[in-house]
C-alpha cells in the first residue's frame, strides 16, 4: 500500500509540473525583458556609465515603442510652446512633458547640491562643457578665498516648461523653477559674507536642457541657466 501511495503522488507531481509548463512556459534565456520597477537604477546605463554626461530624464529613453499621447500632452497650448513640444515628439515619440519635468526637478536638486559641496565630478556629468566651465571657475574662486557655501533647497514650489523647440535634430527645453532656498556664503572665520543661513528665500531660475534626438544616448544636458532679477 505504501509503494502504491508513492507512485500515485509521483504521477500527480508530474501532472502538475506539465500543467504549470503549459501555463507559464519555460525560461530558455531568450525571453524578452521585463520592467522591474524596484531595480531600475541597477539596470540604468545612465547611472552605471561614469563617462555619461548627464542624468537621464524620464521620458527621454532610447529606442522604444512610442506610447500613446496622453490627455495632458493633447491639452498643450497652441502657441510656440505647444508647437515646439510637438516638433520634438515627431523625432522622439517617447518625449513626454510630465515625465520630463519630473526628471528636471531631480536634476535641479542634484546640481544645486553638487555646486554647494564643490562636487565637480557630479557637475561634469550633468552640465554642458560651457556651463561646467563657469561652475568650475566659481568653485575654484570660492575655495581659493577660503569661503564655503551653505546651500539648502527647502523645496521646489513649481517646475514649468516655458519653451521647447527643435534646432535641426537637437531638442531644447527651458524650465522655470520656483523654489525656496536657504543660502549663505561664509568666510574662513565662519562669518557671513552674503546671504542668511536662517532665512528662507524664494528663487526663480530658468534652466535650459538639450539633447540630440539622433543620439542613442537618452541623457539631457544642462546648457544654460538664468535667474529672475
Amino acid at each position: 500500500m505504501q509503494f502504491f501511495d508513492i507512485v500515485l503522488f509521483a504521477l500527480i507531481a508530474i501532472f502538475l509540473i506539465l500543467r504549470l509548463r503549459g501555463v507559464l512556459g519555460s525560461r530558455d534565456g531568450h525571453e524578452g525583458g521585463y520592467d522591474d520597477v524596484f531595480n531600475r537604477e541597477r539596470d540604468d546605463p545612465a547611472r552605471e556609465d561614469e563617462n555619461g554626461n548627464v542624468i537621464e530624464l524620464p521620458g527621454a529613453r532610447g529606442p522604444q515603442i512610442p506610447e500613446p499621447v496622453t490627455a495632458e500632452e493633447e491639452a498643450l497650448p497652441e502657441g510656440a510652446l505647444g508647437d515646439g513640444v510637438r516638433a520634438i515628439r515627431e523625432t522622439d515619440p517617447a518625449f513626454g512633458v510630465g515625465e520630463f519635468l519630473d526628471g528636471a526637478r531631480i536634476a535641479f536638486e542634484m546640481i544645486l547640491g553638487a555646486y554647494a559641496f564643490g562636487d565637480k565630478k557630479t557637475l561634469k556629468n550633468l552640465l554642458s562643457p560651457d556651463v561646467f566651465a563657469g561652475f568650475e571657475q566659481a568653485i575654484d574662486d570660492r575655495e581659493a578665498a577660503g569661503h564655503t557655501l551653505q546651500e539648502t533647497l527647502v523645496g521646489i514650489k513649481s517646475a514649468e516648461m516655458v519653451e521647447a523647440y527643435l534646432d535641426g535634430r537637437d531638442a531644447f527645453v527651458t524650465v522655470k523653477f520656483v523654489s525656496e532656498q536657504i543660502s549663505a556664503l561664509m568666510d574662513g572665520e565662519n562669518e557671513i559674507i552674503e546671504g542668511d543661513p536662517t532665512k528662507v528665500v524664494e528663487a526663480t531660475d530658468f534652466w535650459t536642457f538639450s539633447r540630440s534626438t539622433k543620439s542613442r544616448n537618452p541623457n539631457w544636458t544642462l546648457v544654460g541657466t538664468g535667474a529672475l532679477e
